[in-house]
């Protein structure tokens, strides 16, 4: 079974905070779907992520395309992981089930702390995870580093 890891972004934009991952998660040979809400938003995400540094190559595709099973990092609305991820980053309130942890290495769940929907989503989130059973851990970068500031189901 997967653990669930809340990321709590105070300082840093999404775009950096996921791109930080992204890098790490493909060094250690895994695929990531990136779950959003709109196709709007992870059009600007697909953006952001083709204008990192280029010594640190994030390959990566939008999802809808004839090689959704092949990219790396997937970026969809959809519930499935054509590209067989190990991780799923869900985004913008995207939705996340307890259930699907199972099958995942990692379920990071992103939310903006500046966003009163985002946070009371990820409340409702972590309280469903816990109840049903899921291993979770709840990161804030409030510091100016991040800092794991409370640990469910272990």
């Amino acid at each position: 079974m997967g653990k669930a890891l809340f990321y709590h972004l105070t300082r840093n934009p999404l775009e950096v905070t996921a791109r930080a991952l992204l890098v790490r998660a493909l060094g250690q040979g895994m695929r990531v779907v990136v779950r959003g809400r709109t196709p709007a938003r992870l059009a600007a995400l697909d953006a952001a992520l083709w204008q990192g540094d280029k010594a640190a190559f994030l390959p990566h595709g939008l999802a809808g395309g004839p090689h959704d099973a092949d990219q790396p990092v997937l970026l969809t609305t959809a519930p499935d992981a054509p590209n067989g991820a190990q991780i799923v980053m869900a985004i913008d309130r995207a939705d996340a089930d307890p259930a699907e942890v199972a099958g995942l290495e990692r379920l990071w769940v992103m939310f903006d702390g500046n966003d009163a929907d985002e946070l009371a989503q990820a409340r409702v989130l972590w309280k469903a995870m816990v109840a049903a059973g899921v291993e979770a851990e709840y990161w804030s970068e409030e510091s100016g580093r991040w800092d794991c500031k409370a640990r469910a189901g272990q």
